[in-house]
């Protein structure tokens, strides 16, 4: 009980301000799942759940009391999605390695051009009818970057689930709309997390796309049905 109480009320001074801990332990453990993701290892989906269970509580703003006032919705529910998202991911990259993928374990391919054009009217779509939503619940402005930042969240985690090379440009969608959020709601580690993020999922998306080209299609998991629709 003691560290759980250290670890909600610990804060770290930069200038005039704070930084919650949590902000900061939460972020170095999603950019080291992101670094896992990129080397395709199994660890990386453990990791990734225990760093969106310490943001969870730091998106939920005054409901912890955290040192920034803004409640950000989007931000929060999204953690949710990843820990659900990822143990999906967590399942499917297990049996990937079990068949045998020169210990990856995924090998990286192109989603279909079907399922290329699902992702973009999903995240239209879904931004459009989560913006009015978040936007009652009181989510910080402006409400529609909140909303998309959870719908890119959602694809892209998905796609690096399933093993999608175009999951990583997804990322960078999400971090031009994400990172002036989150510098604008006063979440500085993140916005910086995230900022830094941008120029990784770009490098990323080199090497999965290199993996693809040279490891080739024969090593590929047995596919599941190609549709956006199995995200709901």
């Amino acid at each position: 009980m003691d560290f759980l109480r250290w670890l909600f009320e610990a804060q770290i001074p930069v200038g005039g301000s704070v930084l919650v801990l949590r902000e900061v332990l939460g972020n170095i453990f999603g950019l080291a799942s992101a670094l896992g993701g990129m080397r395709r290892k199994v660890w990386a989906w453990p990791i990734g759940i225990a760093g969106n269970m310490l943001l969870l509580t730091v998106f939920l703003g005054n409901v912890f009391g955290a040192a920034s006032p803004a409640t950000l919705w989007g931000q929060a529910g999204r953690q949710i999605m990843f820990i659900s998202v990822a143990a999906y991911g967590w399942y499917r990259w297990r049996q990937g390695l079990q068949a045998g993928t020169h210990g990856r374990a995924i090998v990286p391919g192109w989603a279909s051009p079907k399922v290329r054009i699902g992702m973009v009217a999903s995240m239209i779509a879904g931004t459009a009818a989560l913006t009015p939503v978040f936007d009652s619940m009181g989510s910080y402005p402006p409400v529609w970057a909140d909303a998309w930042t959870f719908m890119g969240s959602l694809l892209a985690t998905y796609g690096m689930a399933r093993g999608w090379t175009e999951f990583w440009l997804i990322w960078v969608a999400v971090d031009i709309v994400g990172v002036p959020l989150l510098f604008s709601a006063g979440y500085f580690a993140s916005a910086f997390m995230y900022l830094f993020y941008g120029f990784f999922t770009l490098a990323g998306f080199f090497v999965w796309w290199r993996a693809d080209r040279r490891e080739g299609q024969p090593l590929r998991p047995t596919p599941e049905p190609e549709t956006v629709g199995a995200l709901t």
